[in-house]
């Protein structure tokens, strides 16, 4: 890096948060015993933080198809992760929940990950992991207002 730490290009910032992104994806990949695709994940995330949505707006909420989309939810719906129920509004519409061993199933997932995490922070003086933390709650702030604004923009809701 060129510049110093006090004042880092928001470029460098990207480029080891993509590293870090990287070697989280290495580390989780180790925590999971998922019987569900990274891909279905995902849709279990996006079903945590808006029940009650419908395929469009799940298809829309991933950037994929609503065929696609729908393969998914049939797969989870196949273990147990997904219930389809009927809209109050349109007999024809489904609307997409996150069940209770789905729930679980996050629960379960989100500790494996934090255990992962956790033997690689402990090695971390604590001054890092406090800045560590601080910059981490700055950045979930600014990527949450940053989804909800391209939320409200494509017509996704969020619970």
């Amino acid at each position: 890096m060129t510049s110093s730490y006090s004042h880092p290009r928001p470029d460098e910032v990207a480029h080891r948060a993509s590293e870090a992104a990287e070697l989280l994806e290495v580390l989780w990949g180790r925590a999971s015993t998922a019987p569900v695709s990274a891909s279905q994940i995902r849709v279990l995330f996006v079903l945590e933080h808006t029940d009650g949505i419908n395929l469009r707006m799940l298809a829309e909420a991933l950037g994929s198809t609503p065929p696609s989309t729908s393969r998914l939810c049939d797969r989870l719906q196949a273990v147990g992760f997904v219930e389809r129920g009927p809209s109050a509004s349109s007999r024809r519409e489904l609307r997409l929940r996150l069940s209770r061993r789905g729930r679980s199933f996050l629960a379960g997932l989100r500790g494996r990950r934090e255990a992962a995490l956790w033997s690689v922070l402990e090695q971390m003086p604590v001054a890092k992991r406090t800045a560590l933390l601080e910059g981490l709650e700055a950045f979930c702030a600014a990527a949450s207002a940053e989804i909800h604004e391209g939320d409200e923009a494509s017509g996704v809701r969020s619970a």
